[in-house]
């Protein structure tokens, strides 16, 4: 991976804070031009360290008021990728991750209250072939939400 520098990092910080601020905002706290500001991000994308950029939707604004995690049990480990293809046309999971410990997968997702929750439980993740159990844990509050915090060396 290539290394970034002092520059890279202080551009880094601001635009993690604020993906919408503009290069030349960017370019006038660290003190450079506005085109250097375009071409480090540029290449920081260009080798993987920003990934992208987006408006955040907060789903209790669409009705959308439970957030839940769920633990996924396979049968079979074999059957990760299946059942990944399953779950990715269930709109409602916004996540999912394969993990170590009790579960194959964890999931997380948004309801509408607890009858949708029980519907997409019971009728859509627990049909789907392979999954042999799941365990629901409802967040009650998210208390922090923020990017990684930015080394001052990599």
């Amino acid at each position: 991976m290539e290394k970034i520098d002092e520059l890279d990092r202080q551009i880094l910080e601001i635009i993690s804070q604020n993906a919408r601020i503009p290069f030349k905002d960017v370019a006038d706290v660290c003190g450079v031009s506005r085109a250097a500001i375009h071409q480090r991000v540029q290449k920081l994308i260009d080798i993987g360290v920003i990934t992208g950029s987006k408006y955040c939707i907060n789903p209790k604004s669409l009705g959308f008021n439970t957030c839940t995690y769920v633990g996924i049990k396979l049968e079979k480990g074999s059957m990760y990728k299946q059942v990944v293809a399953a779950l990715a046309k269930i709109p409602e999971i916004v996540e999912c991750h394969f993990t170590t410990g009790p579960y194959t997968m964890i999931t997380k997702l948004y309801s509408r209250d607890n009858e949708h929750l029980m519907e997409l439980l019971n009728n859509k993740i627990q049909e789907i072939p392979g999954v042999s159990a799941t365990e629901t844990l409802i967040s009650l509050e998210q208390s922090i939400k923020k990017e990684m915090p930015i080394p001052t060396a990599l």
